[in-house]
């Protein structure tokens, strides 16, 4: 009995055939784009069924899986895929994701050869990454699927850190449609936080670049999504140990604590609670740098108004209240430091 059964194309025929038909459809006229398109259709079903099993099949065996593979980076069509995204239909879109998210976790003990492939072709994850561009928003959401698992793996995320490609996310994540700005924050979020010591190294390597001349922005942004995930993120960054060395110049800057206090007195109460988070760690701070105490100095007396009457509605929430009262403690206590 053949391998693949009478009617059914071996791993090789189907990716010969579907890389046909996605030249077909980058080349053809109206009537041969149509075709192509209902090719491109069916070899995708069959490829994600080789790869997941259908109702009526098995799952498919490791040996199929990997010649399929095999297949996929010899033909370059990983690439060739991601690259003509706009041009296959909804359904097609959601399988090219599901195909390639499938074959990037295929492990051999523990190596992982779509991880290894697609480090020699960073081209396929910059061509993610500009998915979120404005040229073609219906593949966005796709593209960000196939990104944020891409993101897992430490290898590709260190590719697209270092690159100035990952720069851009500045704009995307405040492009007008929600749904897209959303999507490319949180694959914005996941490279900055998945891997602990490659983010550290990233943000040390590219603090001015990344805080100063892009950071700064965002949370000055009008809008209002932006500058609350932007906020909230920056908490996260600055209260993570691994970015203490970030953390300490952050803290260090003038500038940053008058934006955190302008933020406590926000109309958004989300925003003011997610800037106390950001605040706290100003005054926790034990080595103080003169600007920033003279700064609290300068309005000790008010922030510690301002704070015994901030959020007095969040009674139950303890560790919120324990905070406020020790940086309430923190600033009374506060005292110039001694003439040199």
């Amino acid at each position: 009995m053949p391998l693949f059964g009478k009617s059914q194309k071996t791993p090789a025929e189907l990716v010969r055939s579907l890389k046909e038909a996605i030249n077909a459809l980058e080349t053809g006229g109206d009537r041969k784009a149509e075709k192509a398109q209902e090719d491109v259709s069916k070899n995708l079903v069959s490829i994600k069924n080789m790869l997941y099993g259908s109702s009526d099949s098995e799952p498919p065996a490791d040996y199929v899986v990997a010649q399929l593979s095999q297949e996929l980076y010899n033909s370059n069509l990983l690439l060739l895929l991601i690259q003509n995204l706009h041009r296959i239909d909804f359904e097609g879109k959601k399988h090219v994701a599901l195909i390639f998210n499938n074959v990037l976790r295929r492990q051999i003990g523990t190596r992982s050869p779509t991880v290894e492939y697609i480090c020699t072709k960073p081209e396929i994850l910059f061509t993610l990454m500009a998915g979120y561009e404005d040229a073609h928003p219906e593949i966005a959401l796709n593209s960000g699927t196939m990104l944020r698992e891409c993101a897992r793996y430490e290898a590709l995320a260190k590719i697209m850190l270092h690159s100035d490609e990952f720069f851009k996310f500045f704009r995307y994540v405040e492009v007008s449609t929600f749904d897209i700005a959303s999507d490319a924050f949180s694959t914005f979020k996941e490279l900055l936080t998945r891997h602990k010591l490659l983010c550290a190294e990233f943000l040390e390597a590219n603090y001015d670049r990344f805080f100063t001349q892009h950071y700064q922005r965002l949370l000055n942004s009008e809008n209002y999504v932006t500058r609350r995930q932007s906020l909230k993120l920056l908490g996260e960054l600055l209260l993570d140990r691994h970015n203490f060395t970030v953390m300490t110049r952050y803290i260090s800057e003038p500038e940053n604590l008058k934006l955190m206090m302008n933020m406590l007195k926000e109309k958004s109460r989300n925003i003011q609670f997610e800037a106390f988070h950001v605040f706290k760690v100003f005054v926790a701070n034990p080595n103080k740098p003169k600007p920033i105490l003279d700064i609290l100095l300068r309005n000790q007396s008010k922030l510690v108004d301002f704070l015994t009457n901030f959020h007095t509605d969040r009674s139950e929430d303890e560790q919120f209240n324990d905070e406020k009262a020790y940086l309430i403690k923190q600033i009374k206590e506060l005292k110039p430091l001694p003439e040199a």
